[in-house]
């Protein structure tokens, strides 16, 4: 009978056990599932985060996904004859391109009535405007200084006045790179995207050969010597506001000392907030070292947007404001990673993607109210939804598996939160940390064209040049004017002096017209 009792207690201890392998072999199988639904979901579904519903145009259909067959151009207006009606908006997009206007008139020997042989008159006329394109043109500007001397000086043996004509420095001396060669290339890469060795073949079909090494080394010492001065001026101006926005990046430089081709190095982005004249900086570093941001924001106080990166901890007199598009984006992902029969139904990733979308919802409608408007609303319709929101995460945490993608996103939120609320202390402060992602985005695009910087000091001029371009966008001005402006007026002033530096920001009322974009 003790056997009997000892076996069947043996038995229960191994159903147990089992029972324990059981679940904990069905959480890992539910997990790697998860992890192929969102595997394929990002190999094979929308990236969009909208909610269904808010369709997305599909890149191969965008033509026809953007025609509109019963718009036509021109609206045909009757009168006592057809005639071609344009409209206004249209003229208000043209009105600031230069016209080139061609007239066809009947030659003076047909201008007679073909029933009377009387001589015809004008009538009217028919207007068609075009959008004219011209391809890159290349052409060589010869400079050519001449030198004076007085002939009587000469014939007298007098002290001979030598005068020589005034020239333009070079942007780089004993270069053939005139300022809009240097502001072009660096566009296509910069602004277009384009790598060298594809500038190189462009290059050549224009008919001039130049390497993708001549195209690197104007980048490269046009930065260095013009560039950099703006960019520690602005790093000044940067320090003395109280809120930024701050984001990193992976990038691979080969040349690094000490260091293998395939280690990963990090391009990190500060920048103003929506209160402050746009400043966009980004700084080359080789790791992702909180050291980095401490540096870089030395003297800076005040509030500063992040991700859940925990590299920005540290940096004193810093108060960190959470990001809730990433929060938001967890539960977003919980979701995607259900099987899609669960996804319509009332799962709890679905909550908290309610009350993510409830936070958003108020801060759309304030988006045109001052910054003590908002913080006063805020308080009144935000906060008792963060309240809730934090009991409820509490709530389910014990409840889910934390290795799940709802678990996640749970413990994301819960380890972020005081950065997470900590929007509602400012009025001009952001829900998110959108502007800094929309800042980082350029890189990122072009990253996947060129890939790689060669060099430490390429990249340090790549993230100078980034810098530049960037902050030239953000405050209305077109990249390659304004570089081409910089590198025509730079050479011939003294960059010393920092009220002349300060008239060549990108935010500068003394820049000339021309650098900006039309609108």
């Amino acid at each position: 009978m003790e056997n009997t009792a000892k076996k069947i207690q043996e038995l229960e201890n191994k159903c147990a056990m089992q029972e324990q392998q059981i679940a904990e072999l069905t959480a890992k199988v539910n997990w790697f599932e998860e992890q192929f639904r969102l595997s394929q979901q990002k190999k094979y579904g929308r990236s969009s985060e909208q909610a269904p519903g808010q369709e997305q145009l599909q890149i191969f259909n965008e033509a026809e996904s953007l025609a509109n067959p019963s718009a036509p151009e021109p609206e045909l207006e009757e009168i006592t004859y057809k005639r071609r009606k344009q409209k206004g908006q249209r003229e208000a997009k043209l009105e600031d391109l230069p016209v080139e206007t061609i007239e066809y008139h009947l030659p003076a020997d047909e201008q007679l009535c073909s029933c009377c042989n009387n001589e015809l008159h004008e009538m009217s006329k028919e207007v068609r405007r075009e959008i004219k394109v011209i391809p890159a043109q290349v052409s060589v500007v010869k400079h050519v200084r001449y030198t004076y001397a007085c002939r009587r000086c000469e014939q007298e043996n007098t002290q001979n006045a030598i005068v020589t004509a005034p020239m333009p420095a070079p942007a780089l001396p004993g270069s053939l790179a005139s300022p809009s060669a240097i502001a072009h290339t660096m566009n296509q890469k910069y602004v277009e995207a384009m790598p060298l060795y594809r500038q190189e073949k462009a290059w050549e079909r224009m008919g001039v050969e130049l390497s993708r090494q001549t195209l690197a080394n104007w980048i490269i010492q046009a930065a260095e010597r013009w560039l950099l001065p703006l960019y520690k001026r602005m790093h000044e101006f940067l320090l003395q506001e109280d809120i930024l926005h701050s984001d990193e990046s992976h990038l691979q430089v080969l040349q690094e000392p000490d260091r293998p081709a395939t280690s990963k190095s990090f391009l990190w982005l500060y920048r103003t907030g929506r209160a402050s004249p746009p400043v966009v900086l980004y700084e080359y570093q080789t790791t992702r070292a909180n050291k980095h941001p401490k540096k870089f924001l030395e003297g800076f106080k005040g509030y500063l947007h992040v991700d859940g990166y925990s590299g920005y901890n540290e940096i004193p007199d810093v108060i960190l404001v959470g990001c809730w598009s990433h929060a938001r984006r967890k539960f977003d992902e919980a979701l995607k990673a259900l099987p899609k029969d669960k996804r319509t139904a009332d799962v709890a990733a679905k909550k908290g993607l309610a009350f993510c979308n409830r936070l958003f919802d108020i801060e759309r409608a304030l988006k045109d109210t001052t910054s003590s408007e908002r913080y006063k609303i805020r308080l009144e319709q935000s906060k008792p939804v963060l309240d809730e929101f934090l009991a409820w995460l509490k709530q389910q945490r014990p409840h889910v598996l934390p290795k799940s993608s709802f678990g996640q996103a749970i413990t994301y939120c819960l380890n972020q939160w005081e950065k997470l609320e900590a929007f509602l202390q400012d009025g001009r402060l952001e829900l998110d940390n959108n502007r800094a992602e929309r800042s980082i985005k350029p890189f990122v695009i072009g990253r996947k064209n060129w890939l790689f910087s060669n060099t430490p000091r390429g990249a340090r001029a790549s993230a100078a040049v980034y810098s530049i371009v960037e902050t030239a966008k953000e405050n209305g001005l077109n990249p390659f004017h304004y570089l081409q402006y910089l590198f025509e007026k730079m050479p011939n002033l003294d960059i010393q002096d920092t009220e002349v530096l300060d008239e060549l920001l990108p935010w500068s009322e003394a820049l000339p017209p021309g650098c900006r974009v039309k609108s």
